[in-house]
């Protein structure tokens, strides 16, 4: 992936920005620490992958801005490809992927932002994951992988290398081989189950047909009960008849009697009540004359009432007018309280403007000593306006012989180690030799292995086909074999027929078709047996070949990589042939820099910076001075400030003057309010109006309470007047109901003596009647027992007849069950094989193993550019160790990823190692595992983004790892690198600056 064009509208620190990358090859990124430098790089992987640094999507959208869009145009597999993102806040993005074409960019977007995320990968080639651990060398990451322990490397390494993908079939082959394993023991037990079961079968098939006889026997027996007890019911049942009309008509007389009794008690009760009210009509004169005594106590009562609520309603009004009178004076005496302390403030600040008065003088002297100091620093502010372009211009030539020292520094570096690289190539061509012969010859062993092990599978595919058929010939004899047994069984009855035929048999012949049978079926024996022998021998053939297939396939495993290395060192050789010729060139090219070295290098820019040096000591301007000039005003600054304080002070001091005659005045009103407001006032006037006017209502609360007292003792006569009425209206009702209750009593008495005629009557015919209770009842409980016993003979027939149902389905689910338990034990093989297939020390390590050389021989090849060939990196999987706890010591191999780093000192911990030192190692690393993630991804590495911290690095340091961005150029179409370093920056010629303002990021491309 080479990027053309990348436009930016308010994406992260950004508002409008276009970036072009037409002509960059090798650049540098620069700008201050948060300028935006690596939002850039956010922005091409947003577009694309619409992943970024944010955790929140709506925190890539300019702050204050609505929306976001990103639109990246980029040349991959010799097409030019166009993403445009876009986001509104709050809402979803959009995604839009193009092509171009002859005719313009032709649209690849898909319907959906997955799908058309899926067609961008699957044209690109990359993930997110592989773009950021491959081509984007991200801050912070690059010591990643050598921080961390041995054993963990190896987990971060099949991390890049996505092998989490087999822990996840690991997982489930795992799971799948516990399920059918688990499923197998299941049906094992379910098959020992149903197998105890089915053996009562017979058992449960003879209790049917004794209950069956049972059942018939005894409901004969209960139908001839059933008709004895029918009969006996309907005698029953005309004695029922009588007993319940004797009942009727005996109910019906107890409830005369009763009602003649209650007649009776109110008769007596009506005399009672004539007798009381005839007692209250004799005393009318006493309680007409109490009662108008009470009428004339309630009325003087009344009168006492509505004194006492005026009474009330005055002295509350009269207390609510006071407290107003309080409050409006306690308003006055507020405001004078803060108008004496306005008074008292103005007096303290008449003193203080006094004390800065005294001060004029020594104000005026200050302020002639800021203008002469001032006069003085506006000389050195113009001289500086002369220096300031001179030292800006020396300053550029100086950076400008530095990047050309360095980079003829870096080019001398850069033959040097080329030239030690190819010397050790060329003294390296016998041993590459030599080592090319040993691979060819173990290649040729195992291509003959490969041969023989096509021969082992072609054997193993004929026993199987082999086995097949010996499986159906044993079918067939098993169904043979069944079919004399059933012949042999027919033949063994006294009426036996002929199979043939079906003719009745003499003695003659019957012995003989047995002969012939019993012949026949052991004939047929001895062939199934040679089947069953020849396929357990087929079957033991096969897993001699199987167990013969897998340790050939574990010797073949090392058969690609073997074939890479040849093809490794087949290049390496054909690389050697032209090394002498290189060697010579680059001595010519050696010697030339080292002459330029020497001094003889930019002449004309020397001469520049000389006559700037000549220049700048005539104008004769120091630093220090200007510093003390600044300081001198600065410290005269003072008097301006004093100066105001006075001018102020003294304007203050002519309003005081003004405000005090004011104050005093208000505070002497203030005073005579307040007196006039308890006299004069109109809420004072209504408080003396309303004690006058309670005065004369000469209202007394003991008098009311005697008078209240006297109105409840005579209340009673008010009850007894309203008897006395109440009496006079009852009287004559109560007589007429005395007339009727005598008449109702005669007609009861009449009613009570004709039922007592008819319960005589029906008692007699009760006595001619027989009563079969006893005999029904002993006969319904002989029903009942018998009815007792016939439930539980049917229920026992059910349950015999349901268990015998059971028992034919888990016959057909026994012979089920046996099928699956075969399919679940193969299963369970097979996963438990897979599981161990897909594991840490299966697939994964030996991918691993494969990986490594390749990754050692990339990091080695571009740790020798930065480090002049003084540091190699060699990788360990595998280390001795020590086990058990005995004093005897025995050696085991501990997997493990050790990083063995080797300098002309030895072999060093990669702790020792300096910063500078320890961050050649790490980028060498990281770069060769961002080409061996690129190539395995299936695309070319193109691109390479270098956003890493190189403050661990001297200026040395620094110098050759500019030097090996540069080597390694060729092998990329496009480098870009993130800095915020000088001298860094100045070693590139194409430089993409940004700056950051108030208005956002900019950008500015220099080349």
């Amino acid at each position: 992936m080479i990027p053309v064009q990348l436009i930016l509208k308010n994406f992260l620190s950004y508002r409008d920005a276009t970036l072009d990358f037409g002509g960059l090859h090798t650049a540098c990124i620069c700008g201050s620490n948060g300028a935006g430098k690596s939002s850039l790089l956010e922005a091409i992987t947003w577009s694309i992958w619409g992943q970024s640094r944010a955790t929140v999507e709506d925190d890539v959208i300019y702050s204050g801005a609505k929306e976001v869009r990103v639109d990246f145009t980029f040349y991959n597999n010799q097409q030019t490809y166009r993403v445009i993102r876009t986001r509104a806040r709050g809402a979803t993005s959009i995604l839009e992927f193009q092509i171009e074409t002859p005719a313009g960019f032709r649209p690849l977007t898909r319907k959906g932002m997955r799908a058309t995320q899926d067609v961008i990968i699957q044209h690109i080639k990359l993930d997110y994951e592989t773009f950021i651990n491959s081509a984007y060398l991200r801050q912070g990451r690059a010591d990643e992988f050598m921080l961390k322990r041995p054993t963990e490397r190896k987990e971060i390494l099949a991390e890049l290398l996505k092998l989490d993908q087999y822990d996840v079939l690991e997982e489930r082959a795992k799971d799948s081989s516990k399920l059918y394993k688990g499923r197998a023991e299941e049906l094992e037990r379910s098959l020992d189950n149903i197998k105890v079961q089915l053996q009562q079968q017979e058992t449960t098939k003879a209790q049917r047909v004794e209950l069956e006889s049972q059942l018939n026997s005894l409901q004969q027996q209960q139908a001839l009960d059933n008709i004895q007890l029918q009969s006996l019911q309907v005698v029953e049942h005309k004695r029922q008849n009588w007993e319940q009309q004797l009942n009727f008509v005996w109910q019906q007389y107890q409830n005369l009697s009763q009602d003649c009794d209650r007649l009776h008690e109110e008769q007596l009760a009506v005399k009672s009540q004539l007798a009381d009210l005839k007692v209250i009509l004799n005393q009318a004169a006493e309680i007409i004359a109490g009662y108008a005594q009470y009428q004339s106590l309630q009325s003087q009562e009344e009168a006492f009432a509505v004194k006492s609520e005026q009474h009330t309603r005055a002295t509350s009004f009269r207390q609510q007018q006071q407290q107003e009178l309080t409050k409006q004076v306690q308003t006055i005496e507020y405001r004078f309280q803060q108008a004496q302390a306005q008074l008292e403030g103005l007096e303290q600040q008449e003193q203080e403007i006094q004390q800065t008065l005294t001060k004029s003088s020594e104000v005026e002297t200050a302020l002639a000593q800021l203008a002469s100091a001032r006069k003085h620093l506006n000389y050195f502010d113009q001289l500086q306006m002369q220096v300031n372009p001179l030292l800006q211009q020396r300053l550029s030539l100086q950076n400008q012989l530095d990047r050309t020292r360095a980079s003829l520094v870096a080019r001398l570096e850069q033959l040097q180690a080329t030239e030690t690289q190819l010397q050790s190539q060329y003294r390296r061509q016998p041993q590459l030799q030599q080592a090319a012969l040993d691979v060819g010859i173990q290649i040729e062993e195992l291509e003959k292995k490969r041969v023989y092990l096509q021969r082992v599978q072609e054997k193993g595919q004929e026993r199987r086909h082999f086995i097949e058929r010996l499986q159906v010939h044993q079918r067939d004899y098993e169904k043979l074999l069944g079919e004399l047994e059933q012949k042999l069984q027919v033949l063994q009855s006294p009426n036996a027929l002929c199979p043939l035929c079906e003719r009745h048999l003499d003695e003659h012949h019957w012995s003989r078709v047995i002969q012939k049978t019993q012949l026949e079926y052991e004939d047929t024996q001895g062939q199934f047996w040679v089947v069953r022998e020849q396929m357990a021998v087929s079957d033991r053939e096969i897993q001699v070949l199987r167990q013969e297939y897998r340790e050939i396939s574990q010797q073949l495993a090392g058969y690609d990589a073997l074939r890479e290395q040849r093809g490794q060192l087949a290049a390496k050789l054909q690389a050697t042939t032209d090394v002498q010729e290189q060697l010579q060139q680059i001595a010519l090219e050696r010697e030339h820099l080292e002459s330029s070295l020497q001094g003889d290098y930019a002449p004309d820019k020397q001469v520049e910076l000389q006559q700037l040096e000549q220049y700048l000591q005539q104008l004769n301007y120091n630093e220090q001075d200007h510093t003390l000039a600044r300081s001198e005003v600065e410290r005269w600054r003072w008097a301006e400030i004093k100066q105001a304080q006075i001018k102020d002070a003294t304007k203050k001091q002519a309003q005081l003057a003004a405000r005090k005659p004011k104050l005093q005045a208000t505070i002497d009103e203030f005073k005579l309010k307040i007196q006039l407001e308890q006299t004069d006032s109109d809420t004072a006037k209504q408080i003396e109006a309303l004690t006058q006017e309670i005065k004369e209502l000469n209202y007394s609360s003991e008098q009311h309470n005697k008078l209240r007292q006297a109105v409840r003792e005579s209340q009673s006569w008010q009850l007894r007047y309203q008897q006395f009425l109440s009496a006079q209206q009852k009287y004559p009702q109560l007589e007429t109901r005395l007339e009727d209750l005598a008449s109702s009593y005669k007609s009861r008495l009449a009613d009570q003596q004709r039922f007592a005629t008819q319960i005589d009557s029906i008692v007699e015919q009760l006595k001619a009647t027989a009563n079969p209770t006893e005999q029904i009842n002993a006969l319904e409980q002989q029903i009942a027992i018998r009815r007792r016993e016939l439930d539980e003979k049917i229920a026992n027939l059910g349950r015999v007849e349901q268990l015998l149902h059971q028992l034919q389905t888990l016959q057909t689910q026994y012979v089920q069950e046996q099928e699956q338990l075969k399919y679940c034990q193969q299963q369970h093989r097979v996963y438990h094989e897979l599981t161990q297939a897909f594991g840490k020390n299966g697939i994964q390590a030996l991918m691993i193993e494969n990986v490594l050389p390749q990754l050692e021989a990339e990091t080695n090849q571009l740790l020798s550019r930065l480090s002049a060939n003084q540091l190699h990196v060699q990788f360990v999987t595998v280390k001795a160790g020590r086990s058990g706890k005995s004093t005897r010591k025995h050696t085991k191999l501990i997997d493990t990823l050790d990083i063995l780093i080797a300098d002309g000192r030895g072999t060093r911990a990669y702790e020792t190692y300096s910063g500078g030192e320890a961050f050649r190692i790490n980028f060498a690393i990281r770069l060769a595992l961002a080409k061996l993630l690129a190539q395995r991804a299936g695309a070319a590495l193109q691109l390479l983004i270098v956003d890493e911290g190189f403050g661990t690095q001297d200026n040395e340091g620094c110098d050759r790892l500019i030097a090996a961005i540069n080597a390694i150029a060729s092998d990329f179409a496009c480098i870009l690198t993130v800095t915020h370093i000088p001298h860094l920056k100045e070693a590139f010629q194409a430089r993409i600056e940004v700056n950051k303002t108030q208005q956002g990021s900019h950008i500015y491309l220099s080349i």
